[in-house]
């Protein structure tokens, strides 16, 4: 048998997770050739991630997952991109993270600084300094390096786990533009969601179901044509869900009256003693949609984190809630971050209990919780073991069981399925109606045009704009200068 015709793959998986009664994966066979370009889709926690890393071997041989396989042929030599980049790195600096590939490929070391800033310009990750603390980098720069580091290592197979997950557009399509040039001749298996720019580069599509079993297997026109129905019926993303769902206008809106909820001015917020984001103005009043964009190392994250107090900052951030620290929650680009407990219900419980809620009250609204968040088949599993896309739905969970006037979301809709980001962006919606005020960092442009009331753009650091969208309009029905100032701009 030819190398080309080679089969690499798995054949009558079966894999459990710890603790859990019923497997991920019965019986299961997948099989691809060497040079395929494959893409998998499926619903939020269906197996997906855990069977690229089967197929890679990092399961059972560094994740000790309960499997059996009738047979299972690896590639020789691979690199992966995981969905949470902070779970692959080895090092703390940039440099020295790749540096670290290059070492264990031999390459001399005379040679590395000039293949580090390699690899770091491929992936359009521009430092001024590569010895830079990886802490310091935004999420979508860490999936850069995440995604350099895996190229450095030269491999014959990649597997990307939604490697444009934390990217802004511009980005997104750079980085996929780079992955079919220098990917051509390799075997690319990928997990992603933003599917527009992948559906033209791959050969397949295998389509699976919430119980991780594979439903359909072809070319990427035909699985979107004969299979339209499950995929509506799953909840998965495909070219043109959003206006089959929306429309392709902004939602309507009533006009209301609104209280302000959050004044900010002259504020600096500061990383390592060093300024990064400014913003000289800034109003928030409740029943607003405020989403923040700009590029990846902009600031957006960063300005979050120092609204809420968890970075040094100076100037006036002024809560006019009324509500204290439970007037205003937070919900972090990585939700692992929120995560105190050793069980889902129990993470759902912890803050009411903190806050002596009673036992019944406590049952109603996790129960209500479990249901909305799509998570009721979770509930003894560990956070840290759900998908990227459940980790998000229970982070998001735990900040609203305490009903805030002001919700915080940094990139609440990476790594879900289309069912879920909808629903989350209709439950938003819902407390949006009821007073609440909604700022949210997203790069989902899909989200801007049709949720967005009031669009914040940062830029290298500052607020370079602040304006109402067509949807805001329709709730302009007083005469702060914040908002004149934004329609005149």
């Amino acid at each position: 048998m030819s190398l080309i015709n080679t089969q690499y793959g798995v054949t009558n998986l079966r894999l459990a997770f710890p603790k859990e009664k019923e497997m991920q994966f019965k019986d299961l066979s997948f099989h691809y050739k060497k040079g395929e370009k494959i893409l998998m889709l499926g619903p939020s926690g269906c197996g997906k991630s855990t069977l690229m890393q089967v197929l890679c071997g990092l399961v059972p041989e560094h994740i000790e997952y309960p499997m059996k396989a009738d047979d299972i042929k690896l590639p020789e030599k691979w690199g992966y991109v995981f969905q949470d980049p902070d779970s692959q790195f080895c090092m703390s600096y940039v440099d020295e993270e790749i540096a670290f590939v290059l070492e264990n490929l031999q390459v001399p070391r005379i040679e590395m600084p000039d293949m580090i800033k390699k690899y770091l310009n491929k992936v359009g990750l521009h430092l001024e300094e590569t010895h830079t603390p990886i802490n310091q980098l935004s999420g979508g720069m860490k999936q850069r390096l995440a995604t350099a580091s895996a190229l450095a290592l030269d491999p014959d197979t990649l597997f990307l786990d939604e490697p444009t997950a934390m990217l802004d557009p511009e980005g997104t399509e750079e980085l996929w533009q780079m992955i079919q040039e220098v990917a051509a001749d390799k075997t690319v298996i990928i997990v992603e969601h933003k599917i527009d720019h992948v559906i033209h580069f791959v050969d397949r599509v295998v389509l699976f179901n919430d119980e991780g079993k594979i439903i359909a297997d072809g070319e990427a026109g035909t699985i979107f044509k004969d299979y339209q129905s499950k995929l509506d019926d799953y909840g998965i993303w495909y070219p043109g869900v959003w206006n089959q769902n929306y429309g392709n206008e902004p939602l309507m809106i009533e006009s209301q009256d609104t209280t302000p909820l959050l004044q900010v001015e002259d504020f600096t917020v500061y990383r390592k003693k060093t300024p990064k984001v400014h913003v000289q103005e800034l109003l928030v009043s409740s029943g607003e949609w405020i989403t923040i964009i700009g590029k990846n190392g902009a600031g957006k994250s960063t300005l979050l984190e120092g609204i809420m107090d968890l970075l040094p900052n100076s100037g006036n951030c002024r809560d006019l809630s009324n509500g204290g620290s439970s007037g205003m929650t937070f919900v972090f680009q990585n939700p692992e971050f929120q995560f105190v407990t050793d069980k889902v219900i129990d993470e759902l419980e912890y803050g009411l209990k903190m806050k002596k809620v009673d036992h019944s009250t406590i049952n109603e609204r996790v129960n209500q919780a479990l249901i909305q968040f799509s998570l009721a088949n979770q509930i003894n599993q560990h956070p840290y073991q759900l998908s990227i896309g459940q980790k998000r739905r229970l982070s998001v969970a735990c900040a609203l069981l305490e009903s805030p006037k002001m919700i915080l979301l940094d990139e609440p809709t990476f790594g879900q399925d289309a069912k879920n980001t909808f629903a989350l962006l209709e439950y938003f919606e819902k407390l949006r109606r009821n007073g609440t005020a909604v700022i949210m960092v997203t790069h989902e442009m899909e989200i801007v045009k049709r949720f967005a009331t009031r669009i914040l753009e940062i830029e290298d650091g500052k607020l370079k704009k602040d304006l109402l969208t067509a949807r805001g309009q329709f709730m302009l029905n007083r005469t702060e200068s914040i908002y004149l100032d934004a329609v005149k701009a």
